[in-house]
């Protein structure tokens, strides 16, 4: 199992690695992405899996020993291969090769499972390149329709559909999207995010619940004018505006004990000597509970009106997409956690959103298990993960699906 989950992981390793900053840049539907997915169908033909692939670009590569085709509800894992921005090795692809490689240690075990297994790999699970995220699994489950997310477009203005077409992807309306009616199970291995095993001293976790959380863009707009001639008293400032936003979402969130994070800006004509016209900036806020989101972004959203009209500037406020609250079935959580050769596995929350959470929603039984980041750092280079936690998490996701296999 460690040869060949080291063998994968050194495959993937250099792939859309920035040579500058150590971080990755795997965003959808391009090059080192679209790489990344040829990888994933070498390795699934030279398991002898049956592929499924819908025209958004999700994949499951089918495990079907015993021939029990769709006579029993399927037990699906895996995650993503895409990254953020200068984002890290292991969100995603760790659920990916973890699942490939329980495979492989059911197999090597003498396992025939009962149900079909399925490795899944969703399509745009960070929104760093559409905005929105987890767009595979929504599209998959329903959650988001094909004519909505047509109107997606990236930040040079290509649309989805585009994007789609240029790696040979025909899209909802002629390549389907994938069918999860018959999926039982769902069960997602990923890095974790935080450093909540670190602190138990747990090599692998199992998640109880996931924050709520949405995407918001603030549009706010002023009067373009020159920096040195145009008086203080005399500006319709925007710039103004947003950085006291960004302030009071701070606040805010620390009041609470919430998370809120203007991690984008976008600055018109975003020149040295000229007062913007335009701030176009988006908050990420996550929250403990659905009435929590809501209030924090009312807030914030008040707080930022109250200081465009001193400031003579203007604000516009879209939800590009929100997430509600998800609790994990207690009971295969629990399934999940209990009697391993170490102890029981700690159940944990978490505030990252995952696609495990939108399969969750359309009522599907999901559960997740977290690796140990000793770093506690995600979304960035120093994301972290080591080889003999990454086994561990191997072979908890081995022994749950071999007993949900049951």
């Amino acid at each position: 199992m460690a040869d060949d989950f080291e063998r994968m992981w050194a495959e993937l390793a250099p792939i859309g690695r920035s040579s500058a900053s150590g971080g990755y840049f795997r965003q959808p539907f391009l090059g080192a992405e679209t790489e990344l997915r040829a990888w994933f169908g070498e390795q699934v033909a030279a398991r002898g899996l049956e592929v499924e692939a819908d025209g958004v670009g999700n994949v499951v590569a089918w495990w079907d020993p015993v021939g029990v085709g769709a006579a029993a509800p399927a037990l699906l894992t895996g995650s993503h291969l895409d990254s953020v921005l200068d984002g890290g090795a292991y969100d995603g692809p760790l659920g990916v090769v973890s699942a490939l490689a329980a495979l492989d240690l059911l197999r090597s075990r003498g396992v025939r499972p009962q149900r079909r297994i399925g490795v899944s790999v969703f399509a745009e699970e960070e929104g760093s390149r559409f905005g929105l995220a987890c767009l595979g699994s929504r599209l998959a489950t329903g959650a988001l329709s094909w004519a909505d997310a047509q109107e997606l477009r990236d930040r040079d203005g290509v649309f989805l559909g585009d994007a789609l077409a240029s790696v040979g992807l025909p899209g909802a309306t002629e390549g389907g999207l994938l069918d999860l009616s018959g999926v039982g199970t769902f069960v997602e291995l990923h890095v974790e995010q935080g450093r909540d095993l670190v602190d138990r001293g747990a090599a692998v976790g199992v998640a109880s619940e996931i924050w709520p959380h949405g995407r918001y863009r603030f549009d706010l707009t002023g009067e373009a004018n020159h920096a040195g001639t145009t008086r203080m008293e005399d500006r319709a400032d925007p710039m103004l505006t947003y950085a006291m936003t960004a302030l009071a979402a701070n606040k805010q969130a620390r009041l609470s004990g919430s998370r809120a994070t203007f991690g984008r800006v976008e600055v018109e004509p975003n020149g040295t000597n000229a007062v913007p016209s335009r701030v176009t900036a988006w908050l990420d806020a996550r929250c403990a509970s659905d009435a929590e989101l809501a209030d924090l972004v009312a807030v914030v959203t008040r707080q930022a009106s109250e200081r465009a009209e001193r400031d003579g500037t203007a604000l516009v406020v879209t939800a590009e997409s929100v997430s509600v609250s998800v609790a994990f079935d207690a009971s295969l959580a629990r399934s999940v956690a209990v009697d391993h050769a170490g102890g029981d596995w700690p159940v944990i929350p978490t505030e990252a959103g995952h696609d495990a959470g939108i399969l969750s929603a359309a009522g599907i039984p999901t559960a997740m298990l977290f690796v140990r980041n000793p770093t506690g750092v995600s979304h960035s280079p120093a994301e972290s993960a080591e080889l003999p936690d990454c086994l561990v998490g191997v072979s908890a996701l081995a022994d749950t699906l071999e007993r949900l296999a049951r």
